[in-house]
């Protein structure tokens, strides 16, 4: 009986972890996300601004053919919604020119839609202000602009 006791003890003893092994696999750990973990944040930022800038486009394309069809671009007070509904005063509307819902920006908040447009009088403007939803910033806090394709 006191043989199989100490066997028991041998095993359970090689068997288990000690905390050194644990502590240095965590601060291993540890490392790899403080190293990985910005970048990818940084990358997710960058998703975001190539998303909203391709959402821009596939408005600025709909609104091209709304204005083959009607003769010309929907005003600032119909907005992009003139997209999905037609407009009580437009003639020869053959929409929806966008297949579903019009989306926000990748930050959930609306696109500002302009026309005509302070920039380009003839062309509608279309404007994300960015991660921080404020006019103006830099990087990912700069406003995406539909007559400023980057």
């Amino acid at each position: 009986m006191a043989q199989t006791t100490k066997t028991n003890r041998k095993r359970s003893g090689q068997a288990g972890v000690t905390l050194i092994e644990m502590l240095v696999v965590v601060t291993i750990i540890g490392l790899f996300v403080a190293l990985v973990g910005p970048a990818l944040f940084k990358r997710a930022d960058e998703a975001k601004v190539t998303v909203t800038r391709a959402q821009i486009d596939n408005f600025m394309t709909a609104l091209g053919t709304y204005k083959l069809d009607t003769g010309t671009f929907p005003t600032s007070e119909q907005g992009l919604q003139a997209l999905r509904m037609r407009p009580a005063d437009v003639n020869q509307w053959n929409g929806p020119y966008m297949p579903k819902d019009i989306p926000k920006d990748a930050w959930a908040r609306d696109f500002i839609y302009r026309f005509p447009g302070e920039h380009q009088a003839d062309e509608p403007e279309i404007v994300s202000l960015g991660a921080d939803g404020q006019p103006g910033g830099e990087g990912i806090n700069a406003d995406i602009l539909s007559w400023k394709n980057k």
